[in-house]
């Protein structure tokens, strides 16, 4: 199949996926998303080098891009802070730059929620759907993944903090490179890639070759391979076969496990150089101290327990434009704080109801 024909017929099945999305019913979905294999990867390597010695990996750490945020402006409610006090909430977020940026002008295809419990250690990932329709802290109501493009780490966790009520101070931010480099360090991961799947993957490829600078080639039959990077968050990105996004969280599970169990057959040398080339391509605000303080903590992380927020919502178009409403944001927010932190009888702050309030009144959606 000509790259001209895989694209076009790419873009056909979008279209009718956009068409249909707004009708389906909503379904739950669990798994990580993609740029979390890059953290769950850095873990087995801070455990890997720890035999290093403190100095040593401390000045390895020291290559991640420290970015510091506003912490005043960040939209933590005074009550909220207060009733979460023992959890320990970090947005992470893995954005569309194709450099190293991690700023203003990318918008977060991937955002999760990782809630610690400070008492007894408990991890609880929450994946919020990139197209929610929430309030921008000082601006419009609008798709949440907006906020880290208009206004970088600093707007889309304060947009988080006021929409679900939380308290989170700290981000971690990944790139799309970080995914390509990532399985190239590792010299590669094995997959099976099926009859279906081979229709849309070579024009994922393409894409992921011009963005990148790679010339990764195509995969022509059905069968297993050792994928390089570039094939490899191409097979990730795969939506639209039978099964569609619940099937490409699967596919995602799938690269995890297999950069895992890559990763484990490497020797420390070897795990060191893959940590020369993944720590630049991270941003975050927490502390090398603090990073190898949670260590301990996200090696015990089970990925089967993410969850997708809003637990409810209804697609809508809006100005011809997808959006996903939460049906409503105030139920869905009761919803949340049931299951992070065990608050069944939770009552959403003012800005919440307000929220709540001027999306039904813009929406209609009760």
């Amino acid at each position: 199949m000509s790259t001209h024909n895989n694209s076009r017929r790419m873009k056909e099945t979008q279209n009718s996926y956009k068409t249909q999305k707004s009708e389906r019913p909503k379904k739950k979905r669990t798994g990580l998303k993609i740029f979390l294999i890059i953290l769950i990867i850095l873990v087995v390597i801070i455990a890997a080098i720890l035999t290093a010695g403190y100095t040593y990996i401390y000045s390895k750490l020291g290559k991640i891009n420290q970015e510091q945020i506003d912490t005043s402006a960040i939209s933590i409610d005074d009550a909220v802070a207060d009733e979460l006090s023992n959890y320990r909430n970090i947005a992470l977020f893995g954005i569309d730059s194709r450099a190293d940026d991690y700023g203003r002008g990318n918008r977060s295809d991937c955002i999760i929620i990782a809630s610690i419990n400070k008492k007894t250690s408990e991890i609880k990932l929450v994946s919020v759907y990139r197209d929610t329709y929430l309030k921008l802290t000082g601006r419009n109501l609008d798709k949440v993944t907006h906020a880290y493009s208009y206004g970088g780490a600093e707007l889309a966790v304060s947009t988080l903090n006021a929409n679900l009520d939380l308290n989170i101070q700290e981000y971690v931010t990944v790139n799309f490179d970080a995914v390509v480099d990532a399985v190239d360090a590792l010299g590669g991961i094995k997959l099976n890639v099926d009859n279906e799947e081979i229709k849309y993957i070579n024009g994922y490829i393409d894409e992921n070759n011009r963005v990148t600078g790679h010339n990764s080639s195509h995969i022509t039959t059905a069968g297993t391979y050792n994928l390089d990077g570039v094939q490899a968050l191409a097979y990730s990105r795969i939506r639209y076969t039978s099964g569609g996004d619940l099937k490409r969280t699967e596919r995602m599970r799938e690269v995890l496990e297999a950069m895992l169990n890559k990763a484990k057959t490497l020797s420390v040398t070897e795990l060191i150089n893959v940590a020369n080339i993944m720590l630049p391509k991270i941003s975050t605000n927490i502390s090398s101290n603090d990073i190898l303080g949670l260590a301990p903590t996200l090696m015990k992380v089970n990925i089967s327990e993410s969850k997708g927020w809003p637990e409810e919502s209804k697609g809508s178009m809006i100005g011809g434009v997808y959006y996903g409403v939460p049906v409503n944001l105030e139920e869905n927010v009761k919803v949340l704080h049931e299951e992070l932190f065990g608050q069944t009888d939770y009552t959403p702050s003012k800005t919440v109801q307000s929220i709540s309030g001027e999306i039904i009144n813009k929406t209609g959606i009760k």
